[in-house]
């Protein structure tokens, strides 16, 4: 199915959506990437959801990517005595590396990297921030605190400490297990939890090399201080308000959404919105209202993606919870208001030909009503610019490798498509043409703005823009050529 949204839906596989036609449906409501989800399952169920993905891609006969998300080191305290405590608001309690198990008064917290970073005055969330503690006093093996926000604390409860960085890599024993595993398995992208500094993107890179490419989460607030070059390194970026939510105060969070969405677009990569989109339809036919608007903020926002988590592993309704995101998403688009927004906010090219040149295929295409713009890629560089510039027109990413195809259905207004490699500018405009008519965005007589690197094959390297006419049985008429060699 051709859909007119420029905005992509992430969908997380799980117990409701495990089975070929389950996977299918979601595809045909909308899925352009599927989730799996590292911190839940086996590697044998992702591996049996990654197949079915890729029938149910070669059904469809479109690029579907699969993005594996790791689970990040997981901050736990250990266990308790006696069962469940609850502690009150103004009591003691320590933290120690005695494995002994707690009771009301203390319990072990095996994780030296705690001890050593966190101050006195500083704080310490368990239970996903239902528990807050202020530090009192530390050693190296002893923390003392006082409770701030009281509640019942039971076993293996996780730990957040959201005013210090840890010196703790963004990838646990598990983690490079699972990397590993995606990786064989062919995923497109690689999910990195728990990122702080830019060297746990640089180490993630140093693994991963070019058989993936990354999706950077920034759920920890000490990535704020580094987040331009946090963003720089990263292929592509997810804006993870859950655990971001927890460390930090909730009226924070929308602020930094929408300025890590402008940052990320300003930057060229994509980004997706994730988390509690539509919390009520794990167990309900419809959202809130306050759900349908927190989508169309992330639409309005100029966000890439807009994620699923629950709603679509393990809810009652999951084809119906992307429907729903479907219509949400074609409704903001709709929205005149939704095309001044874009159009006030085109970030600046930079001094580069292939930024000139996409700045100027939507320049040229919006002038003159062209269908849309087709893009000659290798690597997704090429496509994923002309996104940057969000035209009123969709964008055709045309690729020899099916990888990178698959990775472009990621970006904002792309419509990734497959194709046979062409040897001659000749060529690559009569597949641009063809194509188009193919997928519905060209008809006879209508110009169409063709971008590519020349030679082909040369990685990020856009430095040719033709405008062609579109001709029945897709045969095309040059009308104007600008050629650039960079």
């Amino acid at each position: 199915m051709t859909r007119e949204r420029s905005t992509k839906i992430v969908a997380t596989l799980g117990p409701s959506s495990s089975t070929y036609s389950r996977i299918f449906a979601l595809a045909e409501a909308g899925v352009n990437v599927f989730r799996l989800n590292a911190s839940h399952g086996t590697q044998h169920d992702h591996a049996e959801r990654y197949r079915q993905i890729r029938a149910v891609e070669d059904t469809l006969g479109r690029p579907l990517g699969v993005l594996l998300d790791l689970q990040g080191p997981k901050l736990r305290v250990g266990t308790m005595a006696n069962g469940p405590v609850t502690l009150q608001r103004g009591d003691r309690f320590r933290f120690d590396r005695d494995p002994t198990p707690g009771d009301g008064s203390r319990v072990s917290l095996p994780h030296p990297e705690i001890f050593a970073a966190v101050e006195p005055g500083q704080n310490l969330f368990v239970n996903d921030g239902h528990i807050r503690l202020r530090v009192l006093a530390r050693d190296a093996d002893r923390i003392d605190t006082e409770v701030t926000v009281g509640g019942t604390l039971s076993d293996r409860k996780g730990v957040n400490v959201p005013d210090t960085a840890l010196a703790l890599g963004a990838l646990s024993d598990k983690d490079r297990a699972d990397l590993r595993f995606g990786l064989a398995l062919g995923v497109d992208w690689i999910g990195l939890s728990f990122v702080q500094r830019p060297d746990d993107i640089r180490e993630a890179k140093a693994l991963i090399g070019d058989r993936a490419h990354i999706i950077t989460k920034i759920e920890k607030p000490a990535a704020l201080t580094h987040l331009r070059e946090i963003v720089m390194l990263s292929d592509a970026v997810m804006v993870a308000r859950g655990d971001l939510g927890v460390e930090l105060p909730p009226e924070d969070v929308p602020g930094l959404q929408k300025r890590i969405i402008r940052l990320c677009r300003n930057l060229g990569r994509p980004v997706i919105v994730a988390t509690q989109m539509l919390e009520s339809m794990i167990g309900e036919p419809t959202p809130t209202r306050a759900e349908a608007s927190d989508v169309a903020t992330a639409v309005y926002d100029g966000a890439d993606a807009v994620m699923l988590s629950a709603e679509s592993a393990s809810g009652r309704y999951p084809v119906e919870a992307v429907e729903m995101m479907d219509r949400i998403v074609t409704r903001v688009e709709r929205d005149p208001l939704y095309r001044t927004i874009m159009d006030a906010e085109h970030p600046q090219p930079e001094a580069t030909t292939s930024d000139a040149l996409s700045a100027a295929a939507r320049q040229i295409a919006e002038t003159i009503s062209a269908a849309g713009i087709a893009t000659f890629t290798t690597t997704g560089s090429t496509t994923l610019r002309a996104s940057r510039e969000r035209p009123n027109v969709p964008i055709l990413g045309l690729s020899a490798r099916r990888e990178t195809a698959r990775r472009l259905a990621l970006a904002w207004g792309v419509r990734p498509i497959w194709t046979d490699d062409v040897s001659n500018f000749g060529e690559m405009v009569e597949r641009a043409c063809v194509m188009a008519l193919q997928e519905g965005i060209g008809t006879e007589g209508r110009p169409l703005v063709v971008t590519a690197g020349v030679p082909f094959g040369t990685p990020g390297r856009t430095n040719a823009l033709r405008v062609v006419t579109i001709e029945g049985g897709g045969t095309v008429t040059a009308v104007r050529q600008t050629m650039a060699t960079a």
